[in-house]
């Protein structure tokens, strides 16, 4: 491997808010790096200063000699362009450079009819930020939370695109699923390592073992070091007339036990956001029951003949690509806006609570305190006022910042000041639209548990594979019909985590129960197939056929876990 870049005794502070201090590391040739941390802990501008962006407080990167990286920020905007004349001017008349452009863009799924690069969505301007840096042949390309705003299928294109076409990246993600598949190296920034970060070769997986394992340690040297302490502390209470000059290097060993105890039980300290849904605890069996819902949007179905049953404990989670109907189907649920055919009858005093992918609308010029708490220095949660300095740390943010403007706040904290506001409303029924865009994974797993713990029902749009498993009991997937423009929604229940039944396998259940694994073997030649499928010219040179194909594969990758998910529970009560 060579070495591509050197780090050494990097840190970033704005003001008295210090991001990080003293990382120390490399990047190698071939190392697929996932990064991860955090919110707040200065991942994205850390990725900025690799690429010149920004400049460290202290620290030297050394780059190898003529080393080329890219660098694809969070947010991706362009001029009113044709995407080919935009990235032909950004090569400047380089030789080859219409045809370097068109066999980027080409690999990439644009087909050479788009217009307009500022009016590509948001996937399809990511692919087009990811281009803008591939036709200068990148040695190192660093993504910044690339998966953010991404459908399925589009994450699934990606991935199949760095794994092809990208030998060398470092990666900014929360998104577990795709760490564990894409990276062979992680690392995490965080105060609670002695050096600021923790690197393991290996899968995602991996690092989350050899990470339980050293936190674990860290913890018993704490103990330790807290006996030691307790000892030194009871002789240095003696008199002094107990303790000679000769002593004095006790006395120096014994401080600096006291110090380093200090700092390793505030390493130790597990700070997760404190995440509880305000619940109305309603008795009532229906919720809300939609039947026969039908959308068009400018002259094109977006669903048809859509049942939705919602009781306490239901959650739901819609699947499709951007464009299939799954916000302006919550929306309709929220009763935001209207059916073009069918009803929808809410239980009386229905309390919904809406979480918008949009996010509640912050003024840059606010501070943390006005965000948190607009009307005074109290909130009411649960009938308890909170004083704005204890509500703040209940999301992590410390007191000391509270009059700082929200401008100088990541992603991932304005989403959790978004949380907070929606914690104060008692609700029967959760309607969360991309609640986990920009979360770290500690708060997507509080997020996870607070959302198990809720008694309503929950219908849930995230492209966040793990929490879409660990959350929904039943999924609901919209996906377009070309040839009749239409949808067919398709509702597949998911069971619930129970213990074991102590009935014996029915007839029926039996005969399922022996064919599931010639399903589940053709199911999976099927993937293969369509994998295979994704590096045909044919194919991956058509957007249209291209998003069609992740779609089946998405589609085909659910009905397989929902098949396995159905082998365990019908073997455990085969087994009972």
């Amino acid at each position: 491997m060579t070495l591509f870049l050197n780090c050494q005794t990097l840190s970033k502070a704005y003001g008295s808010r210090q991001l990080f201090k003293n990382l120390s590391f490399s990047i190698f040739s071939g190392e697929k790096i996932g990064l991860i941390g955090p919110n707040g802990s200065g991942k994205s501008t850390l990725l900025k200063m690799l690429v010149g962006r920004e400049t460290a407080d202290t620290g030297i990167i050394a780059p190898k000699r003529g080393l080329k990286i890219g660098y694809v920020p969070q947010t991706c905007e362009f001029p009113d362009e044709k995407p080919e004349t935009l990235l032909i001017k950004e090569l400047n008349d380089q030789e080859n450079g219409e045809l370097i452009v068109q066999t980027i863009l080409s690999k990439l799924g644009f087909t050479g009819e788009e217009t307009s690069a500022k009016k590509l969505s948001g996937g399809w301007k990511k692919r087009l930020s990811v281009a803008r840096e591939l036709i200068f042949s990148p040695d190192v390309l660093l993504l910044d939370e690339p998966t953010n705003h991404l459908d399925l299928e589009g994450i699934l294109w990606l991935e199949k695109f760095l794994q092809r076409e990208v030998p060398s990246y470092l990666v900014v993600s929360h998104d577990r699923y795709f760490l564990q598949k894409m990276v062979n190296r992680v690392i995490e920034i965080n105060p609670v390592y002695p050096n600021g970060l923790f690197s393991i070769n290996g899968a995602y997986s991996t690092f989350l073992e050899k990470k339980e394992e050293f936190i674990l340690g860290q913890i018993q040297t704490e103990r330790s070091l807290a006996s030691k302490a307790r000892r030194e502390q009871e002789w240095l209470r003696q008199s002094p007339k107990a303790r000679t000059v000769k002593a004095q290097s006790r006395v120096d060993d014994a401080h600096e036990i006291l110090g380093e105890l200090s700092l390793i039980h505030q390493r130790n300290q597990d700070k997760k956001a404190n995440i509880a849904f305000s619940a109305t605890e309603r008795e009532t069996q229906k919720l809300l029951v939609a039947k026969n819902l039908s959308k068009e949007l400018d002259g094109r179905t977006l669903f048809n003949h859509l049942d939705v049953f919602l009781s306490p404990g239901t959650r739901i989670g819609l699947m499709g690509p951007n464009g299939s109907g799954k916000t302006t189907l919550l929306r309709m649920l929220a009763g935001e806006i209207d059916p073009n055919q069918g009803t929808i009858k809410k239980a009386e005093g229905l309390k919904t609570v809406y979480f918008d992918q949009h996010r509640l609308q912050l003024s840059d010029d606010m501070t943390l305190r006005q965000a948190l708490s607009p009307n005074s220095d109290f909130v009411n949660f649960r009938g308890q006022m909170i004083h704005v300095n204890g509500w703040c740390k209940r999301f992590l943010f410390s007191p000391d910042i509270l009059d700082m403007s929200i401008s100088k706040l990541s992603g991932g904290e304005r989403a959790r000041i978004t949380i907070a506001h929606l914690m104060l409303q008692p609700a029967d029924l959760l309607l969360l639209d991309e609640p986990t865009n920009d979360l770290d994974i500690p708060t997507l797993e509080t997020l996870e548990e607070s959302l198990l713990q809720f008694p309503g029902a929950i219908v849930l749009i995230t492209h966040d594979r793990c929490m879409m498993d660990r959350i929904c009991t039943s999924l609901i997937t919209l996906g377009t019909t070309e040839e009749k423009k239409e949808v067919h929604p398709t509702i597949t229940p998911k069971p619930k985590e129970k213990g074991p039944s102590k009935a014996k396998l029915s007839y029926n259940e039996k005969k399922e129960y022996e064919g599931l694994e010639d399903k589940i073997q053709k199911l999976e030649e099927e993937i293969r197939q369509l994998n295979q499928k994704l590096d045909d010219p044919e194919i991956s040179q058509y957007a249209d056929k291209l998003q069609t194909l992740c779609n089946e594969i998405g589609l085909a990758e659910t009905r397989i876990e929902q098949l396995y998910l159905r082998w365990e529970e019908l073997e455990n009560k085969l087994n009972t």
